[in-house]
């Protein structure tokens, strides 16, 4: 018998860890300097991978009946602070972001590779989370390999 269930709560921890994404990498484009600009177009498409995630995610979670997360992750939050107190002692240099980006993205790994852990998800949603685990294991190693790059 094919399992047909929805795990609304995973999805919504899922949406909440795009939604992370999304602040980061708003908060990253902000300590960007004009020589930058390569990884603002950068930071703006991840920006709207995720907007295109928590769609699919939502979509997801509104046929279950559940109410939507709207909010960002406590550890999401903790990141977006520490990042900040960092650079009060380091200053924001495009090492320092992309080192800081690839955590968060690493951190968006670890969210979907729990959530695929979950065994009573349906076919079509552990489908969903695969294939935007994918996408996400993309834009990381972009990242990782920017970083990787710069001296």
């Amino acid at each position: 018998m094919e399992n047909t269930k929805v795990n609304p709560e995973t999805l919504n921890d899922l949406i909440k860890i795009n939604n992370d994404r999304i602040t980061g990498y708003e908060k990253a484009i902000q300590e960007l300097t004009d020589n930058d600009r390569d990884l603002k177009d950068l930071f703006l498409k991840m920006i709207a991978e995720s907007h295109t995630n928590k769609m699919a995610l939502a979509s997801a979670v509104q046929g279950s009946g559940t109410e939507l997360e709207t909010g960002t992750t406590a550890a999401g939050k903790i990141y977006r602070a520490w990042m900040d107190v960092k650079g009060v002692f380091t200053g924001y240099d495009r090492k320092t972001i992309l080192n800081n980006c690839e955590a968060g993205e690493d951190a968006a790994q670890k969210a979907y590779k729990m959530a695929l852990e979950e065994e009573d998800l349906s076919a079509e949603t552990r489908n969903l989370i695969e294939e935007q685990k994918v996408k996400l294991r993309a834009s990381h190693d972009q990242i990782r390999a920017l970083r990787d790059q710069t001296v």
